[in-house]
């Protein structure tokens, strides 16, 4: 997890749609550098988004469905005179947008059987709605934070 890379600098928006968000995405879901294959399975599941939701544009509910995941609050561990206590914290925005990366690429990976557009536009269209499993990961967080809110005050 802690390797540093220059993606923040050299991101190109996505050649479709123009957005940068969309270009991160399509990076994080590519395994073994096949982009094509990754971009593919990405455009293919916003057309399927496509002919579901009529009202808004796909690259809408993706960036939306993003929003929607990303936490406001974690909790972070910290050691205080030999107990170590989980204390909220706020999270910065490069890694609110990582983290609701991470946890939708995650609840399309553990479903298996379907091609990952199907999952990954099932997936997008239940975050849009605030719901489905990347979304039940977000509220396990806040609620973790809002449990520990007694050890606020070891923020630090």
């Amino acid at each position: 997890m802690g390797r540093i890379t220059a993606s923040r600098k050299q991101l190109r928006p996505d050649p479709k749609c123009g957005s940068l968000l969309a270009s991160k995405f399509i990076n994080c879901l590519m395994w073994d550098g096949k982009k094509s294959a990754a971009q593919r399975a990405f455009y293919d599941a916003l057309d399927l988004v496509a002919k579901k939701i009529h009202d808004v544009a796909p690259i809408e509910v993706f960036t939306q469905a993003i929003e929607n995941i990303k936490p406001n609050i974690e909790v972070r561990s910290k050691r205080v005179g030999g107990a170590s206590y989980q204390v909220p914290m706020q999270v910065n925005k490069a890694r609110q947008q990582s983290l609701a990366i991470r946890w939708v690429l995650m609840a399309i990976r553990e479903k298996k059987g379907r091609p990952t557009a199907e999952k990954l536009a099932t997936e997008l269209m239940a975050a849009y709605n605030r719901e489905g499993t990347a979304m039940t990961r977000r509220e396990n967080v806040h609620r973790m934070a809002e449990a520990n809110r007694a050890f606020a005050h070891f923020a630090w």
